[in-house]
């Protein structure tokens, strides 16, 4: 299904100040023709059939987002694909990465061809989507595609996703190239703890049933299976210090791990202000927890940033633990999450895009994304990192309408998002009618 774009259109953002690849800032004009970028430096702006006046405003790679829910098909109450994209628009968030957990699961041709229209239909940014491992789709997980790679929930799921027995595990890591992304958390641990644990209501309890023995176990199986097939492994949403502990003594080059913003900013405490808005899988965790990945980050023991955005409705939300459901929107906030960090001082903005742009384009193998260099797609993004501005649940785009973060003043708020050199997002209004491309990927 391909859906009609204007003709090859030219785009001049002119003073704006430009990361630049080898990481220097450049203050300059940028020339898109169609949908690729063609030139950097000073420009005439005469030929040009739109200019944007970029002047103190800082120009990024868009944002690509390795891990989302975005609830399409089957749960379309929580979110679908034109409030998510919407979302990542105005979050600077120009292609995402979505799981297979929708309604039906995403686990064979059939259903990610399905996935991949309503993309071609709806979605304002790139996209690409995972296949879900079962415990009988294993011709599935080699010949299905276009796709991103296989997920492997190891836990923290119910019914055909859920993929524990380490011989089905084993099986699935020893066929086939396809890179593996793993929820690592121990489901016979989990299991053991909710017993233990069975009719406490705080939901602060989330972080003990699912405590981080349990994460530590399901990482190390999965290290130990993709080190004997030497098979392309990529931990999703890293949570513990054990877990970077173990990768800092013990990563193959092949191996890969992400963390979420929420693990990095947010930690226990959240559970007394916010309750079971702060639940989510795997849990959030201590301070010390907090402060051991970001050293792991910025040491790139963590390789990258993913927002695990999986919003669950205020009522859903509003459930007494453990009937709430576990998850959180991410994609609207991350960025400025992220920029407001290096404005404080923990990183710098080179290494926020790097994380959350360039790294994930390389692991992923998405060519020319990431970067802002000629020949490389437009898939760009204007900063304000000067303005702070609050988080606001009315402003949000996600459907569910309500942020972890309400209230922080964060810096770094996208102010254009540029998508295959379409204005998605400006100034707040959006272009409804431009459309995202599928992703190509070098190891799906």
């Amino acid at each position: 299904m391909t859906y009609a774009r204007e003709p090859e259109t030219t785009l001049l953002i002119q003073d704006a100040q430009i990361l630049m690849p080898e990481g220097s800032w450049q203050q300059t004009d940028l020339r898109i023709q169609g949908s690729k970028i063609v030139e950097i430096g000073k420009q005439d702006p005469a030929p040009t059939d739109r200019v944007i006046i970029a002047t103190g405003l800082a120009l990024l790679p868009g944002v690509i987002d390795p891990q989302v829910h975005f609830r399409e098909p089957g749960l379309e109450h929580k979110e679908d694909l034109v409030t998510a994209t919407r979302a990542c628009a105005r979050g600077g968030v120009t292609s995402f990465l979505e799981m297979p957990n929708t309604r039906p699961i995403t686990a064979n041709q059939e259903q990610l061809t399905d996935k991949l229209n309503r993309a071609a239909a709806k979605a304002l940014v790139n996209y690409g989507f995972f296949i879900g491992a079962t415990a009988d789709n294993l011709d599935q997980l080699q010949q299905a595609g276009p796709t991103c790679g296989v997920k492997i929930f190891m836990g923290s799921m119910q019914g055909d996703l859920l993929v524990d027995q380490e011989a089905v595990l084993e099986q699935i890591f020893a066929t086939g190239d396809r890179l593996i992304a793993v929820h690592a958390e121990d489901q016979a641990r989990i299991r053991q703890r909710r017993e233990q644990f069975a009719g406490q209501t705080d939901p602060a309890v989330h972080s003990q049933i699912q405590d981080n023995q349990a994460a530590l176990l399901a990482t190390q199986l999965a290290l130990r299976l993709s080190k004997k097939y030497q098979r392309r492994l990529h931990i999703l949403h890293l949570s513990t210090a054990e877990e970077a502990d173990l990768l800092r003594q013990d990563k193959p080059a092949w191996v890969t791990a992400e963390v979420t913003p929420q693990h990095l900013v947010l930690n226990t405490d959240a559970y007394a202000k916010i309750g079971t808005l702060a639940q989510m899988n795997p849990p959030l965790r201590s301070a010390q927890d907090n402060q051991v990945l970001w050293q792991a980050l910025l040491d790139g023991v963590i390789d990258f940033i993913a927002t695990d955005h999986a919003p669950h409705t205020l009522a859903e939300k509003a459930q007494a633990y453990p009937n709430s459901p576990s998850g959180m929107p991410g994609v609207e906030t991350s960025l400025a999450i992220m920029l407001t960090q290096a404005h404080q001082g923990r990183c710098s903005v080179q290494q926020v895009s790097h994380w959350m742009s360039r790294a994930v384009a390389q692991a992923y193998g998405i060519a020319n994304k990431g970067k802002i260099q000629p020949g490389y797609d437009a898939d760009l993004v204007l900063v304000d990192l000067k303005t702070e501005r609050p988080v606001l649940g009315a402003e949000l785009q996600t459907k569910v309408g309500w942020s972890p973060f309400e209230g922080w003043r964060l810096r770094g708020w996208p102010v254009v998002t540029i998508v295959d050199g379409q204005i998605v997002y400006d100034h707040g209004e959006f272009n409804l009618q431009c459309r995202g491309k599928a992703l190509a990927f070098g190891n799906g």
